[in-house]
C-alpha cells in the first residue's frame, strides 16, 4: 500500500498502472486524509463449459438449486 497525496499522483498519473500492479493498492490522499483508494481490478471468472455443466447436475440432485445458485454467486 502507498500513499500519495493529489500533487503526487497527477505527476505519476502516466505510470499509474505499473503503480497499481507493483504496490496492489494506492491511497490517495487530500489534505492528509483519504479519499479514495485504487485496487488491480480482479480477474472475472471463467464460464463453464457444457461438460462442467453436465457435471454440475448430478451435484444439483443432491443440492436444491438455491443452494448452488448461492454458492456460484459466493464464488464471484
Amino acid at each position: 500500500m502507498k500513499q500519495l497525496n493529489i500533487r503526487e499522483m497527477r505527476s505519476v498519473l502516466g505510470k499509474l498502472d505499473v503503480l497499481v500492479e507493483e504496490q496492489q493498492e494506492l491511497i490517495i490522499t487530500r489534505n492528509k486524509q483519504a479519499i479514495a483508494r485504487i485496487l488491480p481490478i480482479q480477474a472475472r471468472k471463467k464460464r463453464p463449459s457444457h461438460a462442467d455443466l453436465r457435471s454440475l447436475q448430478l451435484e444439483a440432485t443432491l443440492k436444491g438449486s438455491a443452494e448452488l445458485i448461492r454458492q456460484d454467486r459466493d464464488e464471484r
